[in-house]
């Protein structure tokens, strides 16, 4: 069994062979660390998450100001 991506990090670097043995024979030791990982993973999915949805965010406001000055422009022109 090998060790998780999110446990081969620089804050646990000078740990890493205890890590690596520990996580093979310590039960509890092995659910802190995928409890760790699997938060890791939740955090990154999140931040996507919000960046896609803040991007989306923006292109509804630009489109809505472009809508807007349609509108205006349609009433000026045709009212």
């Amino acid at each position: 069994m090998s060790l998780p991506d999110q446990l081969y990090n620089m804050k646990f670097a000078e740990y890493f062979e205890s890590i690596r043995k520990m996580y093979l024979i310590d039960e509890k030791f092995k659910v802190i660390c995928d409890n760790y990982c699997d938060n890791i993973v939740n955090g990154e999915n999140y931040r996507k998450k919000k960046e896609k949805n803040f991007l989306k965010e923006q292109e509804c406001e630009i489109l809505s100001k472009e809508l807007e000055e349609e509108i205006l422009f349609y009433i000026v022109r045709n009212g």
